[in-house]
């Protein structure tokens, strides 16, 4: 038996305007708020209680229970029956299910620990996996699984505390979690659900509102309000417990016995309705699961969990294309400096010796690092702020022949030049070549049909400078031979000797190609603009050239993401990728990309179709100094499906 509940959509010009102020559009028009029916019979005795989604893992299941009491986790039929258990005092609830079982996390109370636990297709329960006790005293916890089927923990803690943990692989708990990072979250907050699709994490404050912040663990930590407190927002009261559904969240004000009903619009949430919550006790709990006639509900009050339905279907969410995310197979130690310092790599390649390649890597705040193909340090040449760096082999220095390093050097708006050891790849300093650049920023370099090496690089007013290198007089020197601009700020440039051709990037504007000879004119051809799948800011390019096809890179960094198109006209965009964390490996993704570079070379294993590195803007797993990350050129041409 269920008793009806209704009350018309508060559409107050005050509201209006406090609810717009916070991010949570009052919807136009003149509905009735949606009927909750709640169901008369005795509250189930519960601490928290979720509804399981359906699945075909147990088909039996339900409900998941936290009993306030030694009976512990309890999984219940639709009968109410118990059909699983796990003994022990536990507090706080969420869950996540697939086809091969169920991940179950809560609070140990006893132990003061947050744990995990498995269930799998044969419906036995996992050993505990204990998180490492925090320094915090755990007010609520969630779950998250994101699209590469990673799954993360994420525990809200006192005064604004809160961390994210790496606990499972494609639904199987890790032997070790993992700190991703930690988290600045408002402060008198002890709920918080993630919505997977959307990559939404949703944590209340309790007497201002509800917040939103991006659950990737690659994400920028930054809030935005869904609704706050009245006068500035829709929220009575206070903002305890909220449940999401796929295009709707609905959230509870305890104090003001009201249940909150959003519905998502692109990145903003919208207030649908406000429905009261008579006989309730504080209900400060909600968990919700869609079925064809609307929303089931657990409410849960001082008293237990109340059943209930809604008859609210929220609008569906846009579709949005899902990018591949590939997992980074190695990491670099990081750069000494802390802050933003890695920016912009290369890569050396050993023709004798394939396997003893190097990866080059600027830091910003101090030299260059030299990296082996397992991403350890060989060198650090502490020369100053260097920017961007690239190399070319086959430079005469004084009758000598090396490979050539150049970075531009922000300490000097100089142009820094490094030999080569062609075997054994150690770095030498050999000097610097002035410019009267102002503000030196990009670099990149040209070997053209003659043999002749330029360097190419730009200032941050759009002027590229192109220099002619020479060394047979034993100390570098450098000719200006042409100079072009672009109208705005520029950064990543790289060079296709084969065809001739230089690439350039403007930030917020486009990619260009042009002539890369220094003697033809700078006259520039749009590659690609920003918007649609290129995203700014436009970072680092880098080319791959095989034996089929020539593939133009490039990193967007608003995104996070990084941009394959071909390198000869009409220029095709030929998918995106992303660089994902590596459970297994226990190696972060990468994010905010500043330069990338990639290789053809076969350097042997993994490595047998050439190298993608990229820098790595946020360091994860633990957090710490910026670094690069290498991924297999096979893997972004067997997700994209490259020649």
């Amino acid at each position: 038996m269920y008793m009806t509940l209704h009350k018309p959509m508060l559409l107050s010009l005050c509201i209006a305007l406090a609810a717009c102020q916070s991010g949570a559009d009052i919807e136009p028009g003149n509905q009735a708020a949606p009927s909750l029916s709640i169901k008369a019979t005795t509250p189930l005795e519960a601490e928290s209680a979720q509804l399981i989604s359906e699945t075909g893992f147990w088909r039996d299941a339900s409900q998941l229970v936290v009993r306030p009491d030694s009976r512990g986790l309890q999984i219940l039929d639709v009968q109410g029956a118990v059909i699983g258990d796990f003994k022990g005092r536990f507090e706080g609830l969420d869950h996540r299910i697939g086809a091969q079982g169920m991940l179950i996390a809560t609070l140990d109370s006893k132990r003061q620990q947050a744990m995990l636990l498995g269930i799998d297709s044969q419906h036995r329960w996992s050993q505990p996996l204990y998180i490492p006790r925090t320094s915090f005293a755990i007010e609520g916890l969630c779950l998250y699984r994101d699209a590469a089927r990673n799954s993360f923990l994420f525990l809200v803690g006192e005064e604004g505390i809160g961390e994210q943990w790496l606990v499972a692989s494609d639904m199987r708990p890790l032997a070790t979690p993992q700190r991703v990072r930690g988290l600045s979250l408002p402060p008198e907050s002890g709920y918080c659900q993630v919505e997977d699709q959307t990559g939404e994490l949703i944590v209340n404050e309790e007497g201002v509102g509800l917040w939103h912040y991006a659950a990737a663990a690659e994400a920028p930590l930054v809030r935005q309000p869904v609704d706050i407190v009245q006068p500035f927002g829709g929220i009575a009261e206070a903002a305890a417990g909220m449940a999401l559904v796929p295009g709707g969240l609905l959230a509870l004000d305890p104090e003001a016995g009201a249940l909150h009903l959003y519905g998502q619009d692109a990145d903003t949430w919208r207030s649908h309705s406000v429905i009261p919550l008579e006989g309730f006790d504080e209900p400060e709990q909600i968990s919700a699961r869609l079925t064809e006639r609307g929303l089931e509900l657990l409410l849960t009050d001082e008293r237990g969990a109340h059943s209930a339905r809604l008859d609210w279907q929220p609008p569906a969410p846009t579709a949005t294309p899902v990018i591949p995310m590939l997992p980074a197979q190695v990491q670099t130690d990081p750069v000494p400096h802390l802050g933003d310092a890695a920016d912009d790599p290369a890569i050396w390649v050993n023709a004798s010796d394939r396997a003893r390649s190097r990866v080059l890597g600027t830091d910003k705040k101090g030299g260059l690092g030299v990296y082996d193909l397992s991403g350890k340090q060989l060198q650090y040449l502490s020369v100053g702020r260097l920017n961007n760096v690239d190399v070319r082999t086959g430079f005469v220095l004084g009758g000598k022949r090396v490979d050539l390093a150049v970075a531009s050097n922000r300490d000097h708006n100089s142009l820094h030049l490094f030999a080569i050891d062609p075997a054994s790849g150690q770095l030498s300093d050999i000097g610097q070549i002035a410019t009267p650049i102002t503000d030196i920023y990009g670099l990149c370099m040209f070997k053209d049909r003659e043999g002749a090496i330029h360097a190419i690089t730009n200032d941050k007013d759009g002027t590229f400078l192109q220099y002619r290198l020479d060394g047979t007089g034993g100390s570098p020197r450098g000719e200006l031979v042409r100079q072009f601009k672009v109208g705005s700020q520029p950064e990543g440039c790289v060079a296709d000797d084969r065809a001739q051709r230089l690439f350039v990037g403007e930030e917020d504007e486009a990619v260009w190609t042009l002539d890369a000879r220094g003697d033809a004119p700078a006259k520039l051809e749009k590659v690609i603009g920003v918007g649609g799948p290129l995203h700014d800011d436009v970072e680092g390019l880098a080319l791959y050239q095989g034996e089929k096809a020539d593939y133009l890179v490039i990193s967007s960094q608003g995104n996070d993401s990084y941009l394959v198109l071909d390198a000869t006209a009409p220029y095709a965009v030929r998918g995106a990728f992303r660089v994902g964390l590596n459970a297994e490996f226990g190696i972060d993704g990468a994010s905010e990309t500043d330069g990338l570079e990639v290789t053809s070379a076969n350097l042997g294993g993994i490595w047998s179709r050439g190298m993608v590195v990229v820098q790595d803007g946020r360091k994860r797993m633990p957090e710490g100094a910026q670094n690069y990350k290498y991924l297999p050129w096979a893997a972004v041409a067997d997700a994209l499906g490259l020649d």
